[in-house]
């Protein structure tokens, strides 16, 4: 029997058991739970960042704290070999081993092999019926999270955000015709003008039944035409109202990328999310240039129409939550203007005495000259081609944005290892990543694939890492964005003695930034519409037959830090209303879990022994899996693994463009491939299964973003890319039916 078949054959998980593992992990948690408090002392300073600050690198979440989980641990596990023949090797004889896999499994201690699986809980469930010694794994944990911060992110914005939008593109449309009515005939007649087909756009893309003022009809069905097409980088018809035609046809035209428009990410599959990601695509992506003075006109009258109660609130009550999961914009936003009004005009300073008071003019250009003096943003998501002065180049990146994507660190690495900073790099590589956070193999297989020879690369990296290095705790957790990276900090770290023998080498430190990558090309995707991207230039309860005793990969720093992370996301959602009962206990169970691993393996690795209720835990996890995969999905109507097929792990996202080229780097996760680890489990080694990612990274054209039903079509015609060289340290090529490792099936 093929492994894809016997793999979904067992994906029936049975109530009982799933209450039964649960109560497990509750015990192996114990006194670790009480909401995470007294194990760190004092909490970190969280300082409160309302939608007007703008300091991304210093201020803390004001949904929720952060409160660390302390990890005390002197690991001094014996160091051990595996013998050619695996004769020290207790269940050696229940695996039919390739002798590539059996090679790579005596030489390192783990081996990975690919899979059909397409989630992570039939391996595991698979493991239980055939009596096979689990391997929890750091990946199937941070899948874990994913899943849940994609399904609680789509059902925030599905129930509460998209209302908002609506509203608040009412309120802001009809404000901006009110003041072109005002302004028509004035030198602010453009600008008011342009507002108005702004505004327009926003609304019809969330709701096509809007009516578009008849002033800029013609404007606005071409942006939407050019919208639909999704094609071409030109310039946008509205940001271009009343530029001279030869200005809109150069290189300072307000220019779109409308490949953007693509829709992808989980926003792929509801009509409703759909016009969501379109609406907040146009706000999060268009600029109001300060060198510009005619765009300064309208971000002005734009603050003016905000300052008002009710649209003041819609746009908080937008920004704010997006805020506590992805973070703030580095671009000019609402409230820094509003304060330069007061600055310049006065305090509660209206339409009137900005356009026709004592000495408009001349306080319009100290406006101006204000407004240049605001940090430009560091990540530049604006298609710049580099015929341009350094000067022009400036002032097409400093703009107002009315709700501008946001700064994450990983793109401000990106932002400095690509062309602008290091010249002739078009596109950066996700190993750019984990190097700026110190991984030194990743550095390394950067060189050896020619990254690093491109000019000011090695001294902006060496900058990045002294700069990331330095970022305290409080940085890390400033939102769930930051600490889900804080999260794969752990992984980039390399084991020190009294770790296992099988995560003592090269190989598993590349298997752990194939975890990162995985982890990392999954909250890219969650992120995608918020994320500013850089431009370039169980079953039943049955007696085992066998010793099936398994082991948790014991990374108990990266279990204690999704703990938090789980804490920090349940309570700062329910402080705002925006967590319903189900999630909250869904979000307990894990957070649960993960205290639970993280207990196990400072055991593991003190070498200390486990308890029967923590080898229970281990045995059932396949189960919890399937329970967490049904909750995160059920709005999808999944119900069971029979619909897997329609929901697997497999995701896509693209993460930095080259507008020269018209391409875009595309990550990726594929299959759930599986893990064998030669592990001491009781005093004796065993080999243990279990998943991990598998992680692919490629150019691809802009205009065919890759959405997730793509990707996963191409998987399953066998018309993916190549996975990337430098895994082949841990990884054998399929063999046979598919598998370099099949499992025998005899019970003696």
């Amino acid at each position: 029997m093929g492994r894809r078949a016997r793999g979904r054959k067992v994906s029936v998980v049975r109530t009982a058991f799933i209450v039964l593992a649960l109560a497990a992990a509750i015990a192996v948690a114990g006194c670790a739970q009480g909401k995470l408090k007294g194990q760190t002392g004092e909490a970190p300073d969280a300082t409160k960042s309302g939608a007007s600050g703008r300091s991304i690198s210093t201020a803390a979440s004001s949904f929720a704290e952060y409160i660390e989980v302390t990890v005390t641990v002197d690991p001094k596990v014996p160091a051990y070999t595996v013998e050619k023949d695996l004769g020290n090797v207790v269940n050696a004889k229940d695996f039919e081993l390739s002798p590539a896999a059996k090679k790579m499994l005596v030489k390192n201690g783990f081996v990975v092999a690919p899979s059909w699986s397409r989630e992570y809980y039939p391996i595991y469930e698979t493991n239980r019926y055939e009596f096979t010694p689990n391997f929890i794994t750091t990946d199937s944990m941070l899948h874990n999270y994913h899943l849940f911060f994609s399904h609680l992110l789509k059902t925030v914005e599905k129930d509460k955000l998209s209302g908002e939008l609506k509203e608040l593109n009412k309120g802001m449309l009809a404000a901006a015709v009110e003041q072109y009515k005002t302004l028509e005939g004035t030198e602010w007649e453009s600008a008011a003008k342009r507002n108005v087909g702004f505004f327009a756009v926003a609304s019809k893309l969330l709701d096509p039944g809007v009516e578009v003022p008849a002033v800029v009809e013609k404007e606005v069905a071409q942006e939407l035409k050019l919208i639909a097409a999704r094609k071409a980088m030109t310039a946008s018809p509205v940001m271009n109202i009343g530029v001279p035609p030869d200005i809109a046809a150069s290189q300072l035209a307000n220019k779109e990328d409308y490949t953007q428009y693509i829709v992808r990410g989980h926003y792929e599959k509801s009509k409703l999310l759909q016009a969501y990601f379109k609406s907040m695509m146009w706000y999060g992506r268009l600029t109001f240039r300060v060198g510009n003075e005619d765009e300064m006109r309208s971000a002005l009258l734009m603050t003016l129409a905000l300052d008002n109660p009710g649209r003041e609130r819609s746009w908080n009550a937008i920004y704010e939550p997006t805020n506590f999961f992805v973070g703030k914009s580095d671009d000019i936003a609402y409230y820094e203007f509003k304060d330069l009004v007061g600055k310049v005009y006065g305090k509660n300073a209206g339409l009137t005495a900005v356009v026709g008071g004592d000495n408009a003019e001349a306080r319009f250009a100290g406006f101006i000259k204000e407004a240049k003096k605001l940090d430009p943003p560091k990540i530049n998501s604006i298609p710049i081609f580099r015929e341009i002065s350094p000067q022009e180049r400036e002032e097409l990146v400093q703009g107002f944005r009315f709700m501008g994507q946001r700064y994450t660190v990983d793109a401000d690495i990106f932002q400095r290892l690509v062309d602008g900073e290091v010249v002739g790099r078009m596109l950066p590589k996700g190993l750019d990543i984990p190097a700026a956070m110190g991984s030194d193999e990743a550095l390394g297989i950067l060189d050896s694939m020619g990254e690093t020879k491109f000019e000011n690369y090695t001294k902006n990296m060496g900058k990045m890492r002294k700069h990331i290095g330095g970022l305290d705790t409080r940085i890390w957790t400033q939102n769930l964005y930051w600490s889900w990276m804080y999260s794969l900090l752990s992984l980039v770290e390399e084991k020190s003695d009294g770790y296992p023998s099988f995560m003592r080498n090269a190989a598993w430190v590349r298997k752990e930034l194939s975890t990162y990558l995985g982890s990392w090309t999954e909250l890219k995707h969650d992120t995608i519409l918020y994320a500013k991207q850089v431009y370039a230039e169980a079953g039943g309860d049955v007696p085992a037959k066998k010793d099936d005793r398994g082991y948790v990969e014991p990374n108990p720093y990266l279990y204690a830090r999704l703990a938090s992370l789980l804490a920090m996301t349940r309570e700062g959602l329910e402080a705002r209303g925006l967590l319903d009962a189900r999630d909250k206990t869904s979000l307990e169970r894990m957070e649960t879990l993960a205290l639970s691993f993280k207990t196990i393996s400072e055991k593991e690795l003190e070498n200390k022994p486990l308890t029967d209720a923590e080898y229970e835990l281990i045995r059932g996890y396949g189960a919890q899996l399937e329970h967490f995969w049904i909750e995160a999905l059920r709005d999808a109507d999944v119900k069971s693994g029979a619909t897997l097929d329609n929901s697997p792990a497999a995701v896509v996202a693209d993460v930095a463009t080259n507008p020269g080229s018209g391409r875009v780097l595309e990550e990726a996760t594929g299959n759930v491939f599986q893990i064998y680890v030669v592990a001491p489990v009781a005093g004796k080694l065993k080999i243990c299964a279990g998943g991990v990612y598998s992680y692919y990274e490629f150019p691809w054209p802009a205009t065919d973003r890759l959405t997730d039903s793509k990707w996963r079509s191409m998987l399953d015609d066998n018309k993916a890319p190549a996975l990337p060289g430098w895994t082949d340290a841990f990884m054998v090529a399929p063999e046979g039916d598919g598998f370099a490792i099949k499992r025998t099936l005899t019970r003696d």
